[in-house]
């Protein structure tokens, strides 16, 4: 098996000592029209052996759930356009520093909790705390994620909202593929685990497996890594 590790990324990670690969998996931009299973299939099915886990990226989940779109279809409203002004803006990802992402927030979250998650932060900030508002406001605001110039098109014009139901996708896909399943979103800054086929997957363990983003953020094209002890 030919493996193309990710460039300034590692092949392997030790967890308590035992080592493990995260082969990275390269497929085709995946677009709206995609079935999820079938990309997943098609790419890993002569790589992946019981055993191993299947680590997909959310994005590719929410583009495939419809919920990824153009930026010349959001419409951003005068709350997004205000709140927008209030959130740090991080290098590792747009996050809702956007207007677009903003507005996706508004409509997936609810206003009423994206309000109680601004109050959090401004009466925290103050005091040197960073977060506050996503404490608030959950992974599926956490998730959503915007334009960036370093995002492989055409998703540099593209805004998305977390994937919906990502345990029950994660279970679905462990019952077509036969293997372990784990929705992720992961940067250079952290990694949550958004949905796994299993309860028994231990968290901790799925986040120490991909602390260095071996997918990397940008051209590298491989939302996918299957995972299986070195």
């Amino acid at each position: 098996m030919d493996i193309q590790v990710n460039e300034g990324k590692n092949l392997t990670i030790d967890i308590d000592g035992i080592p493990y690969m995260r082969i990275p998996v390269k497929t085709h931009v995946v677009m709206r029209e995609d079935n999820l299973a079938e990309v997943v299939d098609k790419y890993t099915k002569d790589i992946r052996q019981e055993g191993d886990i299947i680590f997909c990226s959310e994005k590719i989940v929410a583009i495939t759930q419809g919920r990824s779109f153009h930026i010349d279809d959001i419409h951003p409203s005068w709350m997004a356009n205000f709140l927008v002004k209030f959130v740090y803006k991080s290098p590792y990802g747009i996050g809702l520093g956007s207007p677009y992402t903003m507005q996706l927030a508004i409509e997936d979250v609810g206003i009423p909790r994206i309000m109680l998650g601004c109050i959090a932060a401004a009466v925290t900030k103050p005091f040197g705390v960073r977060g506050a508002f996503y404490k608030v406001c959950g992974q599926r605001a956490y998730a959503i994620d915007g334009p960036c110039d370093y995002t492989l098109p055409p998703y540099n014009k593209y805004a998305k909202m977390a994937p919906k139901n990502p345990n029950k996708v994660a279970k679905e896909m462990k019952e077509k593929l036969g293997n372990e399943f784990i929705v992720l979103d992961a940067n250079d800054l952290n990694v949550d685990i958004l949905g796994k086929s299993s309860k028994e997957l231990d968290e901790k363990f799925l986040k120490a497996l991909f602390k260095d983003n071996p997918l990397g953020q940008s051209s590298q094209q491989t939302p996918i890594a299957i995972v299986r002890k070195a």
